[in-house]
């Protein structure tokens, strides 16, 4: 089922419900240690790229499109083994392809660990199983997919490190696996949030997202 139907008609109800009854969105923030493993700049590469899931990609990509150091974040596939993924394909939950964000970033500015932080924080809940709010489906599955073996070690040890200090009510069943291959997302669904910020299902579930950021993380926003 895509999100443009039944999930939207979900935000569609709920947005309403907002609006008549003055109730707000619900806090999914949560307020979370630094990493302690941290993964060096690399001197010959003045820039790195770090990919994520957890969920609609509209919304991972407005929250890192608003860090500082952050040069660019893009919407598209991960996971899968077929070539060149629509969103049609994907959206079945047959494919193995969660929807995801490159993220190309500045390392002397933000490091990964402070994108694994924020991700872990206001991007999504981690301990949701092949889902997200309103989204259904292993599409929308909660995933860092690493580059290197330094990413590797720094997204093991932060999940270790947050189970270890019970940071959420649940276990964390974000998958720490390896990039095989990334395509873009079609044209529509670039800075989606940007180009539709009074949707309803972006009202109540991506821009609070981008507010928390602002919240927790001010020394990261822009």
């Amino acid at each position: 089922m895509f999100r443009f139907v039944a999930p939207v008609m979900v935000a569609l109800l709920v947005g309403t419900a907002v609006v008549l009854t003055g109730a707000t969105p619900p806090a999914d923030a949560v307020v979370l240690p630094a990493p302690t493993i941290a993964v060096a700049p690399t001197a010959a590469a003045p820039l790195d790229t770090a990919v994520f899931a957890g969920g609609c990609f509209w919304g991972i990509e407005a929250v890192f499109e608003h860090i500082k150091g952050v040069r660019s974040a893009v919407s598209g596939y991960s996971g899968g083994k077929t070539a060149s993924p629509t969103y049609e394909d994907v959206s079945t939950g047959t494919t193995g392809y969660a929807e995801s964000v490159r993220v190309v970033y500045d390392p002397t500015v933000v490091s990964y660990g402070q994108l694994l932080q924020v991700f872990f924080s206001v991007a999504h809940d981690p301990t949701q199983l092949n889902r997200q709010g309103p989204d259904h489906g292993t599409q929308y599955r909660s995933a860092i997919f690493y580059r290197t073996p330094d990413q590797q070690k720094a997204a093991e040890g932060y999940v270790r490190q947050l189970t270890a200090a019970k940071a959420f009510p649940k276990p964390i069943v974000t998958q720490i696996v390896p990039l095989t291959a990334f395509y873009p997302a079609e044209d529509y669904h670039q800075d989606y949030m940007a180009h539709h910020p009074d949707q309803l299902y972006i009202v109540y579930n991506d821009a609070p997202k981008v507010q928390h950021l602002k919240q927790q993380f001010p020394q990261l926003y822009q």
